[in-house]
């Protein structure tokens, strides 16, 4: 199963798009074994010259198009304020049990500054949330690929978490 980032906005240099490369990669390495292939990090730029609904609308059509960019059936993920606080074990559950249901492809959203448009939203099987505070989208793309990396660490059997 692939696993997906798509993302509205593009990372600059800087320790945040650092870490999120090394999770990239760690995760990488333990991709093949458990039956997954990824992370893969889709950045999207911003339509500048938009805003509000329209701005949605564009941002919306294009995670959906990098979420489904691939054969098979794609389960969509969005990242919203008001979706589930998940611990790092149902992440992990949700991850095997769509690998394990024989889905194509997990493609996890997260929207720009104005949140995301009513097509993501309805497209999602699921939405999560990083708690009630709302988090710069630099450091929830970070959190993001550290929770793909500890989930698959987890299905693994490797050490990194413990609790």
């Amino acid at each position: 199963m692939r696993l997906i980032i798509a993302a509205i906005g593009k990372m600059r240099d800087g320790p945040e798009a650092r870490l999120v490369e090394d999770y990239l990669e760690r995760s990488q390495k333990l991709s093949r074994p458990l039956g997954l292939t990824g992370p893969q990090l889709h950045e999207i730029d911003a339509p500048k010259s938009l805003s509000g609904k329209e701005r949605r609308a564009n941002e919306g059509a294009a995670l959906l198009k990098a979420a489904r960019s691939g054969k098979g059936d794609t389960v969509i993920v969005a990242l919203d304020e008001h979706g589930d606080a998940l611990t790092s074990n149902a992440l992990t559950t949700l991850i095997e049990k769509r690998r394990d249901t024989g889905a194509s492809a997990l493609a996890f959203l997260i929207g720009g500054a104005d949140g995301h448009d009513e097509t993501v939203m309805q497209a999602a099987s699921k939405k999560i949330a990083f708690g009630p505070a709302t988090w710069p989208h630099l450091l929830v793309r970070t959190m993001l690929t550290e929770q793909i990396y500890r989930s698959m660490t987890m299905l693994a059997g490797h050490p990194y978490h413990r609790s």
